[in-house]
C-alpha cells in the first residue's frame, strides 16, 4: 500500500496584513468597504447618499480614527450637537451611524486593525451615551387627525379631481394618499412601488408587496406584504385602469409626468400643498372631462 503523504500548498486564505498602516487612509478604505456592503444589501441610492454624508460628518466631528474613539469622544460630539440646538433625532443618527460602522469594523477588520495599530476593538457607545429612540422632542405638538377629519380631506381630494386643471396628477394624488393612509406606508416606500407590486389575488382583498420597506438602521430594506384594506383594492384597481395610462409607460406605480418615481420629499410637499389648498377653500373652475369614472365609482 502506497504511503500517504501530506503536502503544504501556498494559498491566499490567510490575510497577509493591512494594505496600509496610515490610519486615515486605512479608515477611508474601511468606509468604502462599509458603503459597498450597503449596496450588497440593496440599500436605495437615496439612503446611501444620505448615510455617506452622515458618516463622514460623524467621523470628522470625532477627529480620530474610529478604533481610537472613546466614550468621552461620543459624549463630546453629542454634547456639541445639543449646544448647537440640533434635534434629538439628529443626535441619535450620529450615534447610530457610528455604532453601525464600528460593528462593521469588528466583524470585518478587527484582525487587521489589531495587527497594524495594536488596538483591540471595543465599541465606545455604552449604556451611558447610547441614544434612546424616545427623545425630548418625540411627543407630537398636535394630536393625530381623527377619522372624521381624514374623511373630510379625502372628500376634498375626490371633489378636486372633477375640477383640477390636470386630471391625471389630481387622481394620482388621491390614490397615492389613500394608499399611504390605508396601507400605513412611508413616503419613500410608496414612491418606490411599482405596478407588479400590486397582487389583487393574494388574500381576500389583495396585497401590496413593499419591496423597499424601511429596516433598522444599517440593516437594509426589509420587504413585507401589506393587505389592501378599507376598499384600497378598489381604489388601486380604478387607478391602474383609468389613471395610470395617462402617464408615460414605465414600471413606476405613482409616476410623475415624465414616468419616473416621485421623490419622498415631493410626496410630503404635495400633502402640505393639498392641505393648504383645502384650508384656503381654493377650487379650480374647469372640470376635467375624464372625472366621470371617478365620480361614478364612489370610491
Amino acid at each position: 500500500m502506497a504511503e500517504a503523504r501530506l503536502q503544504v500548498i501556498a494559498g491566499g486564505a490567510v490575510p497577509q496584513g493591512p494594505l496600509t498602516t496610515d490610519p486615515w487612509q486605512f479608515q477611508t478604505m474601511c468606509v468604502d468597504a462599509f458603503v459597498a456592503s450597503w449596496r450588497a444589501r440593496w440599500f436605495s441610492p437615496v439612503t446611501i447618499d444620505n448615510d455617506i454624508g452622515l458618516l463622514e460628518r460623524t467621523l470628522t466631528a470625532l477627529g480620530r480614527p474610529a478604533w481610537e474613539v472613546t466614550p468621552e469622544d461620543i459624549d463630546r460630539v453629542v454634547g456639541d450637537l445639543a449646544v448647537k440646538g440640533r434635534a434629538t433625532s439628529t443626535r441619535r443618527e450620529y450615534v447610530q451611524i457610528f455604532k453601525g460602522f464600528h460593528r462593521f469594523l469588528q466583524a470585518r477588520k478587527a484582525a487587521e486593525i489589531e495587527a497594524a495599530f495594536g488596538v483591540r476593538l471595543v465599541c465606545p457607545v455604552d449604556e451611558f451615551n447610547a441614544s434612546r429612540h424616545v427623545g425630548d422632542n418625540s411627543p407630537a405638538l398636535l394630536p393625530p387627525p381623527t377619522p372624521e377629519r381624514v374623511n373630510e380631506f379625502f372628500s376634498f381630494m375626490k371633489q378636486r379631481i372633477a375640477t383640477a386643471r390636470k386630471y391625471g396628477p389630481a387622481a394620482r394624488d388621491y390614490a397615492m394618499f389613500r394608499t399611504l393612509y390605508h396601507a400605513g406606508l412611508r413616503s419613500e416606500e410608496v414612491s418606490l412601488l411599482e405596478k407588479p407590486d400590486l397582487h389583487f389575488t393574494r388574500g381576500p382583498f389583495g396585497k401590496l408587496h413593499v419591496r423597499f420597506g424601511k429596516g433598522a438602521h444599517t440593516s437594509g430594506p426589509r420587504p413585507r406584504w401589506v393587505p389592501m384594506l378599507d376598499g384600497l383594492n378598489l381604489v388601486l384597481r380604478w387607478f391602474l385602469e383609468e389613471v395610470r395610462p395617462k402617464f408615460p409607460d414605465s414600471a413606476v406605480l405613482f409616476a410623475d409626468e415624465s414616468g419616473g418615481s416621485l421623490h419622498r420629499g415631493t410626496v410630503r410637499n404635495r400633502l402640505r400643498y393639498l392641505m393648504e389648498l383645502e384650508t384656503s377653500g381654493i377650487r379650480a373652475v374647469q372640470p376635467a372631462c375624464s372625472a366621470k369614472s371617478m365620480c361614478d365609482a364612489q370610491l
